[in-house]
């Protein structure tokens, strides 16, 4: 028999709605939603380029715990300044994504700070009287070790040059006490005085090693000159760890002044990795770190990558290879001799069977492939080695192999940089310095196949920047301005080298922050500026996006922001 409901007692359903109605009228009010959590650094009252197309420009962000925690207007940031947040009235100055450098040799950058500098050397003369002058300082039988002389900068050539290079006779004039090794700007060839060849057993008999050239005068003795591989054979000694951690100082101070909050450091030893690894751990690294292994060996001692060590501030994912020399010292290799020197094509400083090798053994254990090619015979190996490996390996996504350079290139070979996914590693700041002699080295047609972005960019590859320092500038205000005029910090040429290739102003930023962050894996929370990323960032004196090309030169800058710390501030 079926129940019936009284009117008087209601139903489970209706019980149930009323219990739920009284429980509802018997809360308390709701309080208000708890205050934000207060930030520790506000900028407010700026120019903000976020580089995120969500909200691309905005006038205030807010950093908490290292993150980026609000991005808006001063107005919409207000609620997360606290009495104890420092808060920077940026006055209409510009704040970006922090630099990127992509391609960068960081203890060097220290070391031309210890070692004697020969950047900006005129002549043959003012180098060897800068010699002349370390000796004093020097004791008997102590190394001299240099870096930055380039006769191409040169005002006239040596008077005893072979193939445009110095010999070692004045230089040992000065210095026979002491061994002298003065490394070229590329840092691909060197001089060394007679003590230094001596040392080391050099004499007209002493083979040259695959991949290397020793420089001899019309009577086949050495002039003191070795490029590429032939550097080993008068290498002067390493630096003591106590000069390496100075150097990792003078670097990391360098970048927070430059705005460099990211650098990937192309190429370091066991030794070097380790001594980053112990900063990143200590928490004293003030860059942030993206670091390749120096060729396969280092790789296969390492065993797999390293990634995000010190909150995130070093990760080591790549390995660095070789496949040639540089233009400079006529070590890049070239499908056609060069120009002002027929006999020779450049030089292959890795075979092409051990890059391909290094490629497969890289891509099973998870590390990124960066090999440096300049010339154009050298890149065409490099992609090939690439395209075959990957085939190989069944076509693995997303494993962002680079070539470092991608300098000289066969017309061709560019389309293959975007059918493949291939990064394209570039150094804007080489064009211009590059480019007075260059032409020389290749000839006019070949001459049209170098430092071609934009047509790089038209193929679908994705490019990268840096500045090879301390081959070039660590700048990356001069960088910028190379990549989107094609001139030199003074300007020249008017309308630059090849303007058709040049990059646009917001092209240029990406390929110095975002497209950085992309090219080492780091893109979902590095450079940009959205809540939740990293807070690196820098505050620069004027809008580099707006400001006229020639005023691009005297941008400075005011603030660098790394982890969320602010690790330069201009006074």
């Amino acid at each position: 028999m079926p129940l019936h409901r009284s009117r008087r007692s209601p139903g489970p359903r209706r019980a149930g709605c009323i219990l739920a109605l009284a429980a509802l009228l018997l809360q308390p009010p709701a309080s208000a939603a708890p205050p934000p959590q207060p930030a520790q650094l506000v900028l407010r009252g700026g120019v903000v380029h976020t580089l995120d197309p969500a909200r691309p420009r905005a006038e205030a962000v807010a950093v908490r715990d290292g993150r980026i925690a609000a991005v808006g207007s001063s107005r919409e940031v207000a609620p997360l300044v606290a009495p104890g947040t420092r808060v920077v009235e940026l006055g209409g100055r510009t704040v970006i994504p922090g630099f990127e450098d992509s391609h960068a040799h960081l203890l060097g950058v220290g070391l031309q700070k210890i070692d004697l500098d020969l950047v900006g050397t005129r002549s043959f003369d003012e180098v060897v009287a800068r010699v002349a002058a370390a000796v004093l300082d020097r004791r008997p039988g102590e190394w001299i070790r240099g870096r930055g002389w380039h006769e191409g900068r040169w005002a006239a050539a040596p008077a005893d040059g072979v193939r445009g290079f110095p010999t070692h006779a004045a230089l040992s004039a000065v210095s026979p006490d002491n061994p002298v090794v003065l490394a070229r700007a590329d840092g691909h060839a060197v001089l060394a005085n007679a003590r230094a060849m001596a040392a080391r057993g050099i004499t007209r008999d002493t083979p040259a090693p695959p991949g290397g050239e020793i420089v001899r005068n019309a009577r086949g003795e050495p002039t003191g000159v070795f490029v590429d591989n032939a550097k080993r054979l008068v290498e002067a000694p390493a630096p003591s760890p106590q000069e390496r951690q100075r150097a990792l100082d003078l670097a990391m101070d360098e970048c927070a002044r430059k705005g460099v909050t990211t650098l990937t450091d192309a190429g370091a030893t066991l030794d070097e990795i380790a001594m980053y690894r112990q900063a990143a751990e200590q928490g004293r690294l003030r860059t942030r770190l993206y670091v390749m292994a120096g060729g396969r060996q280092t790789m296969l001692s390492l065993g797999k990558p390293l990634i995000g060590l010190g909150r995130g501030m070093l990760t080591v994912r790549a390995v660095k290879l070789y496949a040639d020399g540089a233009l400079g010292s006529r070590g890049a290799a070239l499908l056609q001799p060069y120009s002002d020197d027929p006999g020779n094509s450049g030089q292959l400083v890795t075979a092409e069977e051990a890059i391909l090798e290094t490629t497969r053994e890289a891509l099973a254990r998870g590390f990124q492939v960066a090999t440096h090619a300049i010339g154009d015979r050298a890149n065409r190996i490099v992609l090939d080695a690439y395209e075959r490996a990957l085939a190989e390996a069944g076509h693995p996504t997303d494993r962002r192999l680079r070539v470092e350079h991608a300098q000289v290139l066969d017309p061709a070979d560019i389309p293959r940089f975007g059918r493949t996914g291939v990064l394209a590693s570039i150094q804007g700041i080489h064009c211009p310095s590059d480019r007075p002699w260059a032409g020389a080295r290749l000839g006019a047609k070949r001459l049209r196949g170098a430092y071609a972005w934009r047509s790089l960019l038209a193929s679908g590859a994705r490019l990268l920047n840096g500045t090879d320092a301390p081959v070039e500038d660590l700048s990356p205000v001069q960088n910028f301005h190379a990549t989107v005029t094609r001139q030199d910090a003074s300007g020249q040429p008017p309308g630059g080298f090849d303007p058709e290739q040049k990059l646009t102003r917001e092209e240029a930023l990406r390929t110095m922050t975002s497209e950085g962050g992309y090219g080492r894996f780091a893109e979902a929370d590095e450079g940009s500026l959205r809540v939740g990323n990293r807070a690196d960032l820098v505050v620069l004196s004027r809008d580099i996006l707006a400001v006229p090309d020639e005023a691009l030169m005297s941008t400075s800058v005011v603030l660098t922001v790394v982890d969320g710390r602010v690790v330069f501030e201009a006074r």
